[in-house]
């Protein structure tokens, strides 16, 4: 089984991933590396050649390549719960994480990242955010199995937290 990590960016999804492929000994896989990697170009260039659908059909197909796979580690992209049918794909083999911050967190976090572009034309980047946040938050809940709000918690500190969950999930019931 995988352990699938989902949430906005900027809430701690790469560095735990690393974690947690050191603290398991998996392979860890950035679905987002993996798209720039098959497309030979970086997200911005896709989104803005073919447009946001294809890049979510992109995103969809290395959904179900890694369901297919075991015992990984799978950084997935923000988006990844824009399309329901991406949920139960990850889910098949996986136990998904949902990382969460708050607005100010992400933003702070996230302001000078230029690897993505913008999801809501005419606003601020925190609005931004906010609005997107706002509209995805049922999305990632309804998607994981587990949510830790990475705020207030350094890296290992979620790392600890998702190997608690693991290891209860493991344990036969008696």
């Amino acid at each position: 089984m995988n352990i699938v990590l989902i949430g906005y960016r900027g809430t701690g999804k790469s560095h735990v991933a690393r974690l947690l492929g050191e603290h398991f000994g998996r392979k860890v896989i950035s679905m987002d590396e993996e798209i720039v990697r098959t497309a030979g170009m970086p997200i911005p260039e896709i989104v803005e050649k073919f447009g946001w659908p294809k890049f979510r059909d992109m995103e969809t197909a290395e959904a179900r390549k890694l369901a297919g796979l075991d015992q990984l580690v799978i950084d997935c992209g923000g988006g990844i719960i824009e399309r329901a049918e991406n949920t139960g794909i990850l889910q098949q083999n996986g136990r998904v994480f949902w990382l969460q911050a708050s607005v100010e967190s992400i933003v702070a976090r996230i302001q000078h990242d230029t690897q993505r572009p913008a999801l809501v034309a005419g606003k601020t980047f925190t609005e931004e955010v906010a609005e997107v946040l706002q509209r995805r938050t049922p999305l990632y809940r309804a998607a994981a199995h587990h949510e830790i709000n990475t705020d207030n918690r350094t890296p290992q500190q979620v790392v600890e937290l998702i190997a608690e969950f693991w290891e209860k999930a493991a344990k036969p019931l008696l």
